[in-house]
């Protein structure tokens, strides 16, 4: 449905002595994301991955690279003409309370799109109260029981399902969930996961899930890809299930490594990779972006930086110049 090409995205930042100070936020970001599927961005907090959703749902510019939307490059269209084609993605976002105005019922809330949707197809008032019962059922909310109320009289998964209520008032093609559950609940988590893969399966939407939490990437798009994402470049791309058992760049071993496992359920192999120096980021690096931080550096990882490819014997594609499948082992909790 939609790719990526190349995607850059540079921001300017003000240090003390008030001196512009460029931050490259992505640096040539390929993606694809097919009708239907499932992608996952993970990485951690800062490694552009939230920059990339933004950008996909139309919310941000990109500095350079090409995105195209079932195959027509946005860049060869003006702004008004790329507006139907970025409606159709709609975005989650992390914080379902901010996400919605406290002082509009969800009433009100769904009461905005539709009536724009209704304006623009001929439909009847009473269609659009029919489609903003029809979309809190869809996201397995009571609409007699919500509609009148505000967002602080309704729990956080509560919230979150109105949400994506919202989204889906435009029929949209994909969802671009950023972090939709960090904020709620560990009991209702499971749900929103639940709804966001149901809504795929008996919607046909697309569903890009933006995460650090590897299990959750896992249980959206089990049969999608996963992009690992570090400092703005895409080190490892591959099949979920792919990359989780068998981790070829070393962050991404760092990533699988950090996550504890009961005691004797431990993985045969490697030790856990760990980052081994502080990241500075006034340093620029010619070399491999994690190569400070890699324990098995070389000094051709500093002098090159490698690009995605794909390695023969490999099924997953790397940014590595030395990639060596390793089981990765997760330190048993209250171990040292």
């Amino acid at each position: 449905m939609i790719t990526g090409t190349g995607i850059t995205k540079t921001f300017k930042q003000r240090g003390s002595v008030l001196a512009a100070r460029e931050v490259q936020a992505l640096r040539g970001v390929d993606f694809a994301i097919p009708k239907g599927g499932a992608a996952s961005f993970i990485g951690e907090s800062g490694c552009g991955k939230t920059t990339l959703g933004r950008i996909i749902a139309g919310l941000e510019a990109h500095d350079g690279g090409e995105i195209s939307i079932d195959g027509t490059a946005m860049s060869s269209l003006k702004p008004k003409a790329r507006q139907p084609h970025f409606r159709r993605i709609q975005m989650i976002h992390q914080d379902p309370y901010s996400a919605l105005n406290p002082t509009r019922t969800v009433h009100q809330t769904l009461n905005a799109p539709l009536t724009l949707r209704a304006k623009q197809t001929g439909r009847s008032k009473a269609w659009i109260e029919e489609r903003a019962a029809e979309v809190l059922n869809l996201v397995g909310l009571d609409a007699g029981s919500v509609l009148g109320r505000y967002p602080h009289q309704l729990s956080g998964g509560m919230r979150q399902r109105v949400v994506i209520a919202r989204a889906l008032t435009v029929d949209p093609d994909m969802l671009v969930a950023d972090e939709a559950t960090s904020m709620i609940d560990v009991s209702l988590r499971l749900g929103i996961l639940g709804l966001l893969k149901d809504l795929r399966e008996r919607l046909g939407v697309s569903v890009l899930f933006i995460t650090h939490d590897v299990a959750t990437a896992r249980y959206i798009g089990d049969d999608g890809e996963l992009y690992v994402i570090y400092r703005g470049q895409v080190v490892e791309r591959g099949p979920v299930d792919t990359i989780i058992a068998d981790p070829v760049h070393p962050y991404t071993q760092s990533l699988l490594s950090a996550i504890p496992v009961l005691h004797g359920l431990e993985r045969p192999g490697d030790d856990p990779v760990t980052p081994t120096e502080t990241l500075d980021d006034s340093v620029q690096d010619e070399g491999c972006l994690f190569a400070r931080r890699c324990p098995f550096r070389t000094d051709a990882c500093t002098a090159k930086r490698p690009l995605l490819q794909l390695t023969e014997g490999i099924p997953q594609e790397h940014a590595c110049i030395h990639p060596r499948r390793r089981s990765v082992v997760a330190q048993p909790i209250g171990q040292e």
